[in-house]
């Protein structure tokens, strides 16, 4: 099978960006999305977005233990190009192979866990235009493929 990129229902173009009444006012999108196949090195899950001006200050990547057994599946999470920032591909988290074991004190339960860094270790990132926030994958999965990915984002507008 061949990449594909694939659009959650709060990343689609007809579906409305909220935006924050501003003045520090924090503002969240996420997207979900069912993996229902092998994911395939180069798939993208365009998962929300965010409005013009949005200041990202935190995010997160949840998600099913997706590849199970002997893990294979990379995939970072970023941006897509908006016209007036270039794409990212990992600008939130370059998140290396994927693994769902448990971590004492951490995430007690098998799945997968990352809160955002990448850029946002230097401070907060500003999109001057709307943009979609993505999962992309760089290996493709070994074993289970299937399960729930969900993005969520923290942002203040101005």
């Amino acid at each position: 099978m061949a990449a594909e990129t694939l659009t959650t229902t709060q990343a689609a173009a007809t579906q409305p960006v909220y935006r924050p009444a501003g003045g520090g006012a924090l503002g969240f999108t996420y997207g979900v999305y069912e993996i229902a196949a092998v994911v395939e090195d180069g798939d993208i899950f365009q998962m929300c977005r965010v409005p013009a001006g949005a200041t990202v200050v935190e995010g997160f990547v949840r998600a099913d233990d997706i590849d199970t057994g002997t893990e294979a599946l990379d995939m970072d999470v970023g941006w897509a190009a908006n016209g007036s920032d270039a794409a990212d591909p990992d600008g939130f988290g370059n998140l290396g192979t994927w693994t769902g074991d448990a971590v004492t004190d951490i995430k007690p339960e098998v799945q997968i866990w990352y809160p955002f860094n990448g850029v946002l270790k230097d401070g907060p990132k500003t999109f001057v235009n709307e943009t979609i926030i993505q999962v992309e994958a760089n290996t493709a999965s070994n074993a289970g493929h299937v399960g729930t990915l969900y993005v969520g984002v923290f942002y203040i507008s101005p």
